[in-house]
C-alpha cells in the first residue's frame, strides 16, 4: 500500500527528530573538550528543525467538502469526523489546528466583534484575555467533535454592524449573505479559531487551517494578504457536480490565481456522478471532463486537478476498507502533496545542516590544529635543552617573556579592531532596526491620503518597499565592509602573533530583500483601483497598517539577529584564542621553572606534551566522526514505514547552502504566521 501524506510526514518528522539527536551529540562533544566558544550556530539549526512547519492552504466556497477532505487526510484514526462536516454551512470562521507543547487541550474563539478594534489577528494572538478558552478532551473523539462544533456558531447583527465587520457591501449585494428575520444579518459568532489537540501530526509541525467561503476571506484582510502567501502549497476544492461556479472563479483570480505558492485543484463529490442510467466507463468519462474542462478555466496544467470523493475516502479509512480507499481517489492527491512538498522542504533543511556541520568542523579543526601548533613549538623548545646547563633554561624563561611580551601588544590592535567593529555593527544594525518601520509606513499613508480617495495606495505602496529594500541594501553594503575588514586584520594577525582566526560567510540578506519583494507583490494586488472601495474605508486601512507593520517587524527583526549572531561569531573566536595564547604562555613557563628546579621533569614534561598532541590527535577523529554522524543522519532519506535509505551526498558541499526562511505549516486557506 504506497503510504499516506500523514504517514511521509511523519516519517519526516522522525528524520528532524534523528538529525537533531546527532547535533545533540556533535554540541555536547564540543562543549566539552573546548572547541567552540558559543553553541548559536548548533542552536540556530536545532531550533529550525524544531520549528520548521508545512503550510498547506485548503481553500474553498461553502459546502465543498473542505473539512470532510480534512478529517479524511489527517483525523480518520480518531474513527469519526472531527471538524464539522455536514451539509449546507459548516464552518463559520477560520479554524487553525495545532499543537503547541506545554498548553493543554483547548478550544480558543476570538469574537468578532474583535474586528471593530482595528487591530489585526497576529496582534490578537499575543493578547490572552480577548479569547474565549473552551477544553477539549483529546482522549474522546466523541466530546472533541461536539466541542468543536462551536465553529459553526452565527450571530444576528444589524446591517450597519454587518457593514463594520465586513460582511455586507452595499456595492455587491451578490455577495451579501441573506437577510434573516427582522432585518437582521447572519455572520459568523467568532472571528478566529485556534484549537490546541495533541494530535501525533499536530505534534510533528503539522498546522492545519480551514477557512470558510469567499465572504469570510473578503471580510478578513489578514487571509489574503498575510496567510495565503504565507503557504507553501494551495489546495483549491471544486464540487464534481458544479465544475468552476462564478463565486469559485472570482476566489481563485482575487485571491489565489497570482500566488507563486504550489496550487493543486480538487474536484471533490465525484461518488454524486455516479448514475444508475450510466455505466462506469461513461461516469468515469464525465469526471475527466470536468477535469479538463476545470484546468482549462482555472489556468493550470490537468495533472494538478484531482477528482476524488472525501467522504468516501474518510469512511473507508474508518472502516479499513482498502478497495473503497483507492476507488476514492484520495490517496493520488496524498501521493502529490507527499511527493512534491515534503522533499522540497527536506531538501532546504539538509542543506542547512550541511552548510552548519560545515562550519562547525572546520572551526573545531582550526583551534585543534593551533592548539597542536603550538604543543609543536614547545617540543622543540624541551627537546633542545637536552643535555643543556641550566643557564640555558635561563634563556629560554627570558625567551618566553619576550614573546609573551610581544604577543600582548596584539591587545591594543585587538581593541582598535573591537572599536572599528562595534560602530560597523551599530550602523548595519541601525540600517535594519525595526522601531524606524512605524516612521516609514507613517510616511506611506501619508502619501496615500495626499491622493484622492486613497487611489495613490499602490503607488505609495510601491515607494515604501522601494525605501524598504534600500535599507536592506545598506545593510548588505555594510556587512560586506565588516567581512572585508576582518578578514584583512584576521589574516594580519594570524601572520603578526600566530592566531588561527578565519570568518565564515557573513549571512545571505538578500533572502530578506526577497521578502520584501514577495510582500509587495501579495500586497499590491490589493492596493489598485479594483479595490477603490475597500481603501477609502478607514478600517481597511487601518487593519491593513497594523498587519503590514507586524510582517514587516518579523521581516527585520530576524535580519537584525542574524546580523548579531553572524559577529558575535567573529568576536567570539578572537577572545578564545586569545584566552588559549595566554594559557599557551603561561604552560611554556611553568614547564621551563620546573625543569629549572629539577632536570629530571624534563623527560617527563615531554611526554606530557606528547600525550596532550595524542590526545589532539584523537579530538580530530572524534570531530570528524560526530560530523559524518550528522552528515549521514541528514542524508538518509526517510520512508513512511519507518525505514530509510541512504540518499545520494551529491548536494553535500559544507558551507555552500543558501540560508532558506524557514516553516512547515498546514493550512487551509492559509497557514499560521511565524510569531514575533
Amino acid at each position: 500500500m504506497e503510504p499516506t501524506f500523514a504517514g511521509q510526514l511523519d516519517a519526516l518528522a522522525g528524520w528532524r527528530r534523528a538529525v537533531d539527536r546527532r547535533l545533540t551529540d556533535l554540541a555536547r562533544f564540543l562543549g566539552d573538550h573546548e572547541l567552540i566558544e558559543n553553541h548559536g550556530i548548533v542552536e540556530s539549526v536545532r531550533e529550525r528543525l524544531a520549528s520548521d512547519r508545512l503550510v498547506v492552504a485548503f481553500v474553498a466556497e461553502f459546502s465543498r467538502g473542505k473539512s470532510e477532505l480534512i478529517n479524511a487526510i489527517f483525523f480518520a484514526d480518531t474513527g469519526r469526523r472531527i471538524l464539522p462536516a455536514t451539509p449546507g454551512r459548516t464552518t463559520m470562521c477560520p479554524v487553525e489546528l495545532s499543537c503547541t507543547q506545554g498548553e493543554p487541550p483547548q478550544l480558543s474563539l476570538l469574537p468578532i466583534d474583535s474586528r471593530l478594534d482595528g487591530h489585526s489577528l497576529a496582534e490578537m494572538r499575543a493578547r490572552t484575555d480577548a479569547w474565549t478558552r473552551v477544553r477539549l478532551d483529546a482522549a474522546s473523539p466523541d466530546k472533541l467533535a461536539e466541542a468543536m462544533s462551536e465553529v459553526m456558531r452565527t450571530k444576528a447583527v444589524t446591517l450597519r454592524e454587518a457593514r463594520a465587520l465586513g460582511f455586507w457591501h452595499d456595492d455587491r449585494p451578490d455577495d451579501n449573505p441573506p437577510l434573516i428575520a427582522e432585518g437582521l444579518v447572519e455572520v459568523p459568532a467568532w472571528r478566529h479559531a485556534v484549537v490546541n489537540y495533541p494530535h501525533p501530526l499536530l505534534r510533528r509541525g503539522l498546522v492545519v487551517l480551514d477557512t470558510p467561503g469567499l465572504n469570510a476571506i473578503g471580510a478578513e484582510p489578514e487571509l489574503t494578504l498575510s496567510l495565503l502567501p504565507a503557504a507553501h502549497a494551495l489546495v483549491f476544492i471544486l464540487g464534481a457536480d458544479t465544475g468552476v461556479t462564478k463565486s469559485d472563479l472570482t476566489m481563485w483570480r482575487d485571491h489565489l490565481g497570482a500566488q507563486s505558492v504550489a496550487r493543486y485543484v480538487v474536484l471533490n463529490k465525484i461518488d454524486t456522478l455516479v448514475d444508475p442510467l450510466l455505466d462506469a466507463a461513461q461516469v468515469s468519462a464525465q469526471i475527466d471532463r470536468q477535469r479538463r474542462d476545470s484546468a482549462a478555466t482555472l489556468g493550470v496544467s490537468i495533472d494538478k486537478v484531482f477528482p476524488l470523493s472525501a467522504r468516501q475516502a474518510l469512511a473507508a479509512r474508518i472502516d479499513g476498507q482498502r478497495m473503497a480507499l483507492t476507488a476514492s481517489r484520495l490517496p493520488e492527491l496524498e501521493a502529490a502533496l507527499a511527493n512534491e512538498l515534503l522533499p522540497r522542504r527536506r531538501e532546504v533543511l539538509v542543506q542547512t545542516v550541511l552548510e552548519s556541520a560545515g562550519q562547525l568542523q572546520a572551526h573545531a579543526l582550526r583551534r585543534l590544529n593551533d592548539q597542536r601548533r603550538q604543543l609543536s613549538e614547545q617540543m622543540l623548545e624541551l627537546r633542545g635543552l637536552r643535555g643543556k646547563s641550566g643557564g640555558k633554561v635561563t634563556l629560554m624563561l627570558r625567551r618566553v617573556d619576550q614573546e609573551t611580551a610581544e604577543f600582548e601588544r596584539c591587545t591594543a590592535r585587538l581593541t582598535a579592531l573591537r572599536s572599528v567593529h562595534l560602530r560597523i555593527e551599530r550602523d548595519t544594525l541601525e540600517a535594519l532596526a525595526s522601531e524606524k518601520l512605524r516612521d516609514q509606513v507613517a510616511q506611506m499613508q501619508r502619501d496615500i491620503a495626499a491622493t484622492m480617495f486613497n487611489l495613490g495606495a499602490k503607488k505609495a505602496f510601491s515607494q515604501l518597499c522601494t525605501r524598504l529594500r534600500a535599507r536592506v541594501a545598506g545593510a548588505i553594503a555594510k556587512l560586506e565592509e565588516t567581512h572585508e575588514m576582518l578578514n584583512a586584520s584576521f589574516l594580519q594577525l594570524n601572520g603578526d602573533y600566530g592566531f588561527a582566526l578565519a570568518l565564515v560567510k557573513p549571512p545571505a540578506l538578500s533572502n530578506y530583500m526577497s521578502e520584501i519583494d514577495t510582500l509587495e507583490a501579495n500586497y499590491g494586488q490589493y492596493l489598485g483601483l479594483s479595490n477603490a472601495i475597500k481603501l477609502s474605508e478607514p478600517r481597511f486601512m487601518e487593519q491593513l497598517r497594523r498587519m503590514l507593520l507586524s510582517k514587516l517587524r518579523i521581516v527585520f527583526e530576524n535580519a537584525s539577529s542574524d546580523v548579531e549572531l553572524w559577529n558575535k561569531a567573529a568576536t567570539s573566536q578572537v577572545d578564545a584564542q586569545l584566552r588559549e595564547r595566554r594559557r599557551g604562555f603561561k604552560r611554556r613557563r611553568e614547564a621551563l621553572e620546573r625543569i629549572q628546579e629539577a632536570a629530571g621533569e624534563l623527560e617527563q614534561r615531554i611526554g606530557e606534551i606528547e600525550a596532550h598532541d595524542e590526545r589532539l590527535r584523537g579530538l580530530q577523529a572524534g570531530l570528524m566522526n560526530a560530523v559524518d554522524a550528522v552528515r549521514a543522519e541528514a542524508a538518509r532519506e526517510p520512508e513512511a514505514d519507518g525505514a530509510s535509505r541512504p540518499m545520494p551526498l551529491a548536494r553535500e558541499v559544507p558551507g555552500s547552502a543558501e540560508r532558506d526562511p524557514p516553516t512547515l505549516t498546514l493550512v487551509l486557506p492559509r497557514g499560521a504566521e511565524r510569531a514575533a
